[in-house]
C-alpha cells in the first residue's frame, strides 16, 4: 500500500496536550480522496474529545471543520478531481440509509460507524504511526497537513472565498444558520433568545437576521463575545457573568421568547433556556455535553404550556445544498463571516488554540496549514 507522510496533531490521552507527529497516510481507496489541508476551524466538539468529555478510539487526529485541495482520488470518484478545492463535512451522506433517503443526511448511519470505529465509513483507518493505527475523528481528522476522507464527505468550494472563512463554513456556520432555517419554522417576526455567543451562536444570530426574526437577545458571560454578537445583529446583549439569565433578561425588559436556541448544551443552560420559553414556544438545542450528561425539565409546565424541545445536529442541514447558499449570502454581504474569524494559529500552536477556546475566545479560531 502506497503511503504519504503528513504532520498531524495527535491526541494520545484525554486531558493531555496534543502532540504533533509525522504520520503515514495511506493512499485513498475506492470512493475516497486525499486532500492537502488549507485551514481548519477550532470547534468545541474537538475540545470535548481533547478534554475527555466525549470519547473516541485513541490515539486520534482531531479536526472536523476545514478546507483543502484534492491531491488524488480513489477508484470510482467522479464528483471531484485533483486540484479541486473542497470543504469537509463530518457526515458523509451515504445516500442509501433511511435517514439519507428521508432527506436528513445529518443523521446518516455512516456517522455512527465512524464514531464507533474511529475510521472512515468502512470502519478502517488510513493513518499509521510506526505500524500502530491512528484513528480518525468524525471521518475527517483535518488537524493535519493531509487527510484522506470519503468523497461523499466534501463539498466543492470556490477559490475566491478566504481560507479562514471557508474553513468555518463546514461546521460552525452550517450548524448555526442551519438550525435557524431547518428547525425554527415561522421565526420571522418572532422574538428569539440565543444562549452562547461562540461560533455557532454568532452564526445563529446571522441566520436569524436572514430569516427576519424580531428582537434577538444573546446571553453569554464574556463581554467581548457579546460585543461581537451585537455586530452580528443581536438587539439585546445579556451579560450572565455575575447574574442569572432570568435576572439579566428582566433588567432588559425581556419577556419569555417564542424561540430559544441553546448553543451551549449544559444542564444549567438547558434549565435556564426552558425557563425562558413562552407558552407554546420551542427550545432548540445544538450544544453537546459530556457523555451521559442529563438535564431536567418541569413536566407539568411542559404539558400545560405545550412547550417543545427540539434537538438539531449539524443544523439539521444538507451541506451540499446549504453551503452554496451560505456562500451566496456571504458574497452579497448578508452573512458577515469575516468577523466570525478570531485568532489564527499554526499547527504547532494547536494547544494554544484550545487554551484560548477554554478561556472564552472571541470568534472562531482557525489553524492555518498551507
Amino acid at each position: 500500500m502506497t503511503t504519504v507522510e503528513t504532520r498531524a496533531a495527535v491526541l494520545t490521552r484525554p486531558g493531555h496536550p496534543l502532540e504533533v507527529h509525522r504520520l503515514q497516510l495511506e493512499e485513498p481507496r475506492a470512493g475516497e480522496i486525499l486532500v492537502a489541508v488549507e485551514a481548519a476551524g477550532i470547534c468545541h466538539s474537538d475540545l470535548h474529545y481533547v478534554d475527555g468529555a466525549l470519547t473516541a478510539p485513541l490515539p486520534l487526529v482531531p479536526g472536523h471543520e476545514g478546507i483543502g485541495h484534492v491531491e488524488a482520488v480513489g477508484h470510482g470518484v467522479d464528483r471531484v478531481a485533483a486540484g479541486d478545492r473542497v470543504l469537509f463535512t463530518w457526515r458523509p451522506r451515504c445516500g442509501e440509509c433511511p435517514a439519507c433517503l428521508e432527506g436528513r443526511p445529518a443523521l446518516c448511519e455512516s456517522g455512527a460507524v465512524q464514531a464507533r470505529t474511529g475510521g472512515l465509513p468502512d470502519g478502517t483507518s488510513r493513518l499509521r504511526a510506526g505500524g500502530q493505527t491512528v484513528h480518525h475523528l468524525m471521518g475527517v481528522s483535518c488537524f493535519a497537513e493531509r487527510c484522506v476522507v470519503s468523497a461523499r464527505a466534501v463539498v466543492p468550494i470556490p477559490e475566491d472565498i478566504p481560507r479562514e472563512v471557508a474553513a468555518v463554513l463546514g461546521c460552525a456556520v452550517t450548524t448555526g444558520v442551519g438550525a435557524v432555517l431547518n428547525r425554527m419554522p415561522g421565526v420571522t417576526g418572532s422574538d428569539v433568545l440565543v444562549i452562547g455567543a461562540g461560533g455557532v451562536g454568532l452564526s445563529a444570530v446571522a441566520g436569524l437576521r436572514l430569516a427576519g426574526a424580531g428582537r434577538i437577545a444573546v446571553a453569554d458571560p464574556v463581554a467581548s463575545r457579546l460585543e461581537l454578537a451585537g455586530d452580528f445583529g443581536a438587539t439585546d446583549l445579556l451579560d450572565v457573568s455575575t447574574t442569572t439569565l432570568e435576572q439579566a433578561a428582566c433588567r432588559r425588559g425581556l419577556r419569555p421568547a417564542r424561540w430559544v436556541l441553546d448553543t451551549v448544551g449544559s444542564p444549567t443552560t438547558l434549565m435556564s433556556a426552558l425557563a425562558s420559553v413562552s407558552p407554546g414556544g420551542t427550545l432548540v438545542v445544538t450544544g453537546l455535553n459530556a457523555v451521559g450528561a442529563l438535564g431536567t425539565y418541569p413536566i407539568n409546565r411542559l404539558v400545560q404550556q405545550e412547550l417543545q424541545i427540539v434537538g438539531s445536529l449539524y443544523g439539521s442541514a444538507n451541506p451540499a445544498l446549504l453551503v452554496p447558499q451560505l456562500i451566496d449570502h456571504y458574497r452579497h454581504g448578508r452573512l458577515p463571516l469575516d468577523r466570525l474569524v478570531g485568532h489564527t494559529y499554526g499547527l504547532d500552536e494547536v494547544n494554544q488554540a484550545f487554551d484560548g477556546l477554554r478561556r472564552g475566545a472571541v470568534g472562531r479560531s482557525v489553524l492555518v496549514l498551507s
